[in-house]
């Protein structure tokens, strides 16, 4: 059957439903060529984005802070946003009024909600939340930290766990009007564990709702020491993040990983690391041969005695690399051991940081670069609280990094830095006068790719507590077709 071609506005809701984050409704602008040839594609901000948090902890003791930020000034636009609890008739949680502004709110105890939200107009482009929450005694002692997300419908989560003495909640957050339904497979060792009958097929969350399924009630007869948990919808799409405890050594959220890709980068182990742990999968049928390296501040590092990995597809492999950092902070970098034959694949480290009863978890999933710009928000001024890490894996870079106002005032700082390739540099940076927590911004200015995280340490009575987050992509702006153009293309 011939198919009709679509409408410019049809076109451009077509490529606002790629962006998975945001969406744009502004018209292209003028400018098509004189000559009637098709002119190039112009570049839009997002005119809407959506964010999902999940359910902060269980604790009863829990101290939770949600901060909210949008980069950029305030250029006379209009726009909202808010974040309300996941439930039909929730309240908002936070109402950022303008860009370049950070905002917060505390919640304490269990009863802290899951988030959804969404912001328009001037407020949209790069929107970002995080939330952080501090238990101070109990199994889900630590800081756990995580930012939100945009809704979607595949994820990977390597570096789960189903073993005596872990904890892992995957929590599902629906924003939407309608339900959805959501499959989890968990692959081990040896490949697919066989699930429980029917438990991890299927699951709903209704409309406006969260739902946290504990990983180990999906496979009860198989302990698995390290897994990854692969989460798809059938209907629908969600918000997806781990929740981790481990007994004696803490707690803290595992995000999801970069989309399967020939190689990672890992960024932000942390200097005094005393335990890290690579999982990595690969979701194909061709195995992968991985070359490792440790981008240090000093430039890349083969590992002495773990230089290479391979991992059989379909099956988690783990790697133990002890105190990979030694003292120094630094980003896992894993290529094509030949470059011919690269095989997408997933990956994660488990890291703690002290020993003895004085330890502390943390996870640092593979993240995507920073591209144009990247946010990460709840930074706090203390001395050596926020440390930001930037890695540029394969070409020298220069970036940009500014630290917006405190959410009780101060100026917002900059600050350039360059970058050589294989390496990574380390910034604390802080607003002038800042009170309250503030946003980290960075963007590239020239080279690449570069890749960042940030590490939140508040330590408590002799133990290390921290929490990794990794900055991509913002994708504030969109790619739209200017009207000139033939968009019957895009029926194909």
């Amino acid at each position: 059957m011939k198919r009709a071609p679509l409408t410019l506005a049809a076109a451009v809701a077509a490529l606002a439903a790629l962006t998975g984050a945001a969406a744009l409704t502004a018209p292209a602008p003028a400018g098509a060529a004189a000559d009637g040839k098709a002119a190039s594609a112009a570049r839009m901000p997002v005119e809407r984005s959506l964010l999902v948090c999940p359910g902060p902890s269980s604790s009863d003791i829990a101290e939770t802070t949600y901060t909210s930020f949008t980069p950029g000034a305030a250029d006379g636009g209009k726009g909202s946003a808010r974040l309300l609890g996941a439930t039909k008739d929730a309240k908002p949680v936070l109402e950022p009024k303008e860009p370049g502004k950070p905002v917060g709110a505390t919640a304490n105890g269990a009863d802290a909600p899951a988030l959804t939200g969404s912001a328009d107009g001037v407020l949209a482009p790069g929107w970002t939340a995080q939330l952080t929450t501090k238990v101070s005694v109990g199994r889900a002692r630590g800081v756990l930290g995580v930012g939100c997300t945009a809704p979607g419908t595949d994820f990977w989560f390597p570096a789960v766990s189903t073993a005596k003495g872990r904890e892992d909640y995957i929590h599902l957050t629906n924003p939407d009007d309608a339900a959805a339904i959501v499959d989890v497979k968990l692959f081990g060792p040896d490949g697919l564990a066989k699930p429980d009958a029917g438990t991890s097929e299927n699951i709903r969350v209704d409309p406006k709702s969260t739902k946290t399924v504990l990983l180990s009630s999906l496979a009860p007869n198989t302990q698995l020491a390290d897994a990854t948990a692969h989460v798809t919808t059938r209907a629908g799409r969600v918000g997806a993040s781990v929740q981790v405890g481990e007994e004696g050594v803490g707690a803290d959220w595992l995000p999801a990983s970069a989309d399967p890709a020939g190689s990672l980068v890992l960024p932000g182990i942390p200097a005094d690391a005393t335990s890290v742990r690579l999982v990595a999968f690969v979701p194909g049928e061709e195995d992968a041969d991985l070359k490792l390296r440790l981008a240090a501040p000093g430039g890349a590092i083969t590992p002495a005695g773990n230089e290479q990995l391979h991992v059989k597809a379909g099956m988690t492999t783990v790697m133990d690399l002890k105190d990979l950092t030694r003292g120094e902070p630094g980003s896992l970098l894993l290529t094509p051991a030949d470059p011919a034959k690269a095989s997408p694949l997933v990956a994660a480290v488990r890291v703690v940081r002290g020993s003895g009863a004085k330890q502390e978890l943390g996870f640092v999933p593979a993240t995507g670069p920073v591209g144009a710009r990247a946010t990460v928000a709840d930074n706090r001024p203390e001395e050596n609280t926020t440390l930001l890490s930037l890695t540029a894996p394969t070409a020298d870079a220069k970036v940009k990094v500014t630290a917006s106002p405190g959410t009780g005032g101060g100026e917002p700082a900059s600050q350039e830095v360059t970058l050589k390739a294989g390496s990574t540099q380390t910034l604390n940076l802080a607003p002038a006068g800042g009170k309250g927590s503030y946003a980290l911004t960075v963007e590239t200015v020239s080279g690449g790719p570069v890749h960042a995280a940030r590490t939140l340490s508040l330590p408590h009575e002799g133990v290390a507590m921290f929490t990794v987050q990794g900055l991509s992509d913002d994708h504030s702006t969109v790619s739209v077709p200017r009207a000139s153009q033939d968009l019957s293309v895009l029926t194909r």
